[in-house]
């Protein structure tokens, strides 16, 4: 999620948003593409498919999401966003993006007289999300928008008072609402194959490296990620965590662990260990880590079994057990393009007038209970929400 590459344009870029410091965050070579065999550009044989256009060009977005496109029923890539030349022609070839559907972050108003483009796609650090969303929707475009939503409940709802004024649907991409085995665990949830919920855990961690990953530069500077773990991984426990019981918390609590000393950490968190109280009376323990190896797990206990999906949020592979009194069983599902999925979804719901599944309103709830979780950890005190 890198706003731009080469020097100079970095620079505007981030003076324009205020964000100088942050030009480390979003240096770096294009990143190869991993189902690309050719450079001959992508063939589409649908050509009503929508058009998407990809703001920013970063690992994300080139390792993961832009080669899902191949398997999109309703959706391809028409334009491309970024502040590297190079890499945006480099990727427009891989993609059959026509030159003149090449767009820098000074130009990108003009995108509104594009109409090859349907669909706005947002990669952007989380602090960038509500000026382009804003703008966007300005230019008459519908948005896409990665998570978390924004840095603030303000920037949240301004991006939502945008797009309803403009007419445009917003969708924020909550990958793991549209991957199988977790779309199978809230079935089996809501049919009582686990008997009455309980309780849940939930654990989303990483080390975060900047000194070796060029993308972590700017996760650890609060005016563009928001926060630290807990905005970038805890809201997959969170997400879940909501999305798993079909409520909303009504209480939260919070600890936030941090070595200031260490230079990761003087701007943004590195561990909260957070729980919620759900109306039903479910309790769910959820952690978020910056200093840990990868975890991306959860486990829901009822009161007849429990089902554990680990990992539960990983790009291409998930492994789901549910145990009773009388053993555990793997349960076997076929794997799916969750990209894929979403991207589809968004189109769908723009070709057929549809409220997207996973709206602003959506990314706004999990802000405003992350804004709730920080209030917990730094007083201390049980917050209602």
């Amino acid at each position: 999620m890198e706003p731009t590459s080469s020097p100079d344009s970095r620079r505007r870029f981030l003076r324009q948003a205020g964000l100088s410091a942050a030009l480390a965050a979003v240096a770096g070579p294009a990143v190869a593409l991993p189902f690309t065999e050719t450079t001959s550009p992508m063939q589409y044989d649908d050509q009503k498919k929508l058009g998407f256009a990809i703001v920013g060009l970063g690992k994300f977005a080139q390792e993961q999401m832009m080669p899902a496109f191949k398997d999109c029923k309703h959706a391809r890539i028409t334009a491309l966003v970024s502040g590297s030349p190079d890499k945006a022609k480099k990727l427009a070839a891989e993609y059959g993006v026509e030159a003149k559907s090449i767009y820098s972050y000074d130009n990108f108003d003009s995108i509104k007289d594009n109409p090859a483009v349907d669909v706005v796609y947002i990669v952007l650090p989380v602090g960038l999300h509500a000026e382009y969303t804003v703008r966007a929707a300005k230019a008459g475009k519908h948005v896409l928008t990665e998570k978390p939503m924004a840095n603030t409940p303000e920037d949240c709802q301004k991006m939502i008072d945008a797009c309803k004024k403009a007419n445009v649907k917003l969708m924020v991409a909550y990958r793991a609402q549209y991957e199988p085995f977790n779309l199978d665990a809230i079935a089996r949830i809501r049919k009582g194959e686990l008997g009455k919920v309980m309780q849940i855990t939930a654990d989303h961690g990483r080390i975060v490296d900047p000194t070796g990953d060029k993308a972590d530069t700017w996760r650890i500077q609060k005016k563009l990620a928001g926060g630290g773990s807990l905005m970038d991984l805890g809201i997959y426990s969170l997400n879940a965590t909501r999305y798993l019981t079909g409520e909303e918390p009504v209480e939260v609590t919070a600890l936030e662990m941090s070595d200031k000393a260490d230079p990761r950490f003087k701007e943004v968190e590195d561990r909260i260990h957070f729980t919620l109280r759900f109306p039903s009376g479910i309790l769910a323990t959820c952690t978020s880590s910056y200093s840990t190896e990868g975890v991306k797990r959860y486990r829901v206990f009822g009161d007849k079994a429990w089902l554990d999906l680990d990992p539960a949020t990983d790009y291409y592979k998930h492994n789901m057990t549910i145990g009773d009194k009388d053993g555990e069983r793997k349960i076997s599902l076929k794997e799916g393009n969750q990209f894929a999925a979403e991207l589809d979804h968004m189109a769908e719901c723009v070709l057929q007038n549809k409220t997207p599944k996973t709206p602003g309103e959506e990314g706004l709830k999990d802000i405003r209970l992350i804004m709730a979780i920080y209030e917990a950890a730094r007083t201390g005190k049980k917050v209602k929400v």
